[in-house]
């Protein structure tokens, strides 16, 4: 790694509406990290143009010393980087919004990580952040690449398996649940230990330690902390408590897909698409500013947008209704004390040697699941230091989330294997391996429908 206050990182997928926080997070811990400048890419020149003079007013805003500058080489991004943060979306927001459309039409929740909307996004995205990969492993051996691309564990099992750079993938939807659970019992998050297992977006907190108590059972006996447990209400309490075990949001689309189609259906429309309209607005207004010489409007304009955002989270699916009618929602996005940004910044400084912590990311197993293969991606607790990660052993699987697990590893091989191969009938195969699909006949169809499920067939 570079030597402090030399250290360059890197975001591919620069254009993103997340980038502000992720330069805000950057900047405010420079020192720490020892980061002279922070290098976006993004193949949409102007969505990247906007993205970077927002992150620079960010930075000025801040009274930094950060160099945020956007380039049009991605070999000019990655080389000399230290850090190599990915979150790319293949065919952009449009591309979400109809997969979860068509799953819709077929009769399955839309939800871009999950499900077929999850699968197409996973087809189309596997070759192009293997390319990504391998131009890091070729410029940038020793760097970290630190992946948000969803799905998150899916894309990390395929960049840990077909090439030698050193991948950590990471989401911030434990740490968030675990916010919760700690708030919930009026404590700190460092006074709270949770006991997590799983795979991203299909894991589950199955043991509560408050100041060292185990308070598992306070947990599930308490209609209260539960309901303050998710951002909308999704788990009938009776489900969690048979169970025992707390799951992460996005288990909504596999306990009660039923539910989610149906309000989804209602509303006639998904997330994806109601985010698509909003992301469509944001640039329009963010160009207008900037061009303007407004940062201060454009920065509140950005803000407003997450505060949105963030505060509608799973609303539409649960509740049916439009997750953005008749909202407001105020807030510092910047300065929360979990979210996209922050998850990085931990794993970032820890991987320094600046701030070693337990973490949960997406990492090879290493026998801390003794029933996957060590080289399989999970998402467990970490001890992470200084260019190491290590996962803590982990209890086994308990047999109501055994199954489910391990189908979806399956799915993963699958689906890379598909991607890599332009195979429609593997990619058949994958969603028919799928727990949340199933089937045979249908998946000929879902194909057909899916938003380009492979750019390279």
């Amino acid at each position: 790694m570079g030597r402090p206050m030399d250290r360059k990182i890197t975001l591919i997928g620069g254009g993103g509406v997340r980038t502000p926080l992720l330069v805000f997070g950057v900047n405010e811990a420079a020192q720490l990290l020892g980061c002279r400048e922070m290098v976006l890419f993004d193949p949409d020149a102007g969505r990247l143009k906007v993205m970077a003079e927002l992150g620079r007013a960010i930075v000025a805003r801040e009274g930094g010393n950060l160099l945020v500058r956007g380039v049009s080489s991605i070999e000019e991004a990655v080389t000399g980087a230290d850090f190599v943060l990915n979150s790319i979306r293949v065919g952009g927001i449009a591309a979400r919004a109809a997969d979860e459309l068509a799953a819709i039409k077929h009769g399955y929740p839309g939800q871009e990580t999950t499900g077929p909307a999850g699968a197409s996004m996973a087809l189309r995205t596997v070759r192009t952040a293997l390319a990504q990969a391998q131009l890091v492993e070729q410029l940038s051996p020793n760097a970290w690449i630190v992946n948000f691309t969803n799905p998150a564990g899916l894309i990390t099992q395929a960049i840990s398996s077909h090439t030698r750079t050193r991948t950590v993938g990471i989401c911030d939807t434990p740490v968030e649940l675990f916010h919760h659970i700690a708030t919930a019992l009026g404590a700190s998050l460092d006074e709270v230990v949770c006991d997590y297992v799983g795979l991203n977006h299909l894991g589950w907190v199955r043991r509560v330690r408050l100041r060292g108590e185990d308070v598992t059972d306070r947990v599930l006996n308490d209609d209260q902390i539960l309901a303050q447990l998710y951002s909308a209400p999704l788990f009938d309490v009776k489900m969690i408590r048979t169970l025992r075990l707390i799951p992460t949001e996005y288990l909504f689309f596999y306990y009660s897909r039923r539910r989610a189609l149906e309000n989804q259906r209602r509303q006639g429309s998904s997330r994806g698409a109601e985010v698509e309209q909003l992301n469509i607005t944001l640039m329009q207004e963010l160009s207008a500013k900037l061009a303007q010489g407004d940062r201060d409007g454009a920065i509140a304009t950005y803000v407003a947008y997450l505060n949105r955002r963030s505060g509608s989270y799973m609303k539409l699916e649960a509740s049916g209704g439009s997750a953005f009618a008749n909202e407001s929602y105020d807030g510092e996005p910047f300065r929360a004390a979990s979210g996209y940004h922050r998850i990085a910044l931990d794993v970032m400084l820890a991987l320094t040697g600046a701030r070693p912590g337990r973490i949960v990311v997406n990492t090879r197993n290493r026998g801390s699941l003794p029933s996957l293969p060590a080289e399989d991606i999970v998402e467990t607790a970490c001890r992470i230091d200084t260019d190491s990660i290590t996962p803590e052993p982990i209890e086994p699987l308990p047999d109501a989330v055994a199954g489910l697990v391990h189908s979806m590893k399956a799915f993963e091989r699958a689906t890379i294997e598909a991607a890599l191969a332009s195979s429609p009938l593997t990619a058949r195969k994958a969603l028919l391996i799928h727990p949340a699909i199933g089937e045979w006949e249908p998946t000929e169809a879902l194909l057909e429908d899916l938003h380009p499920w492979c750019a390279h067939c």
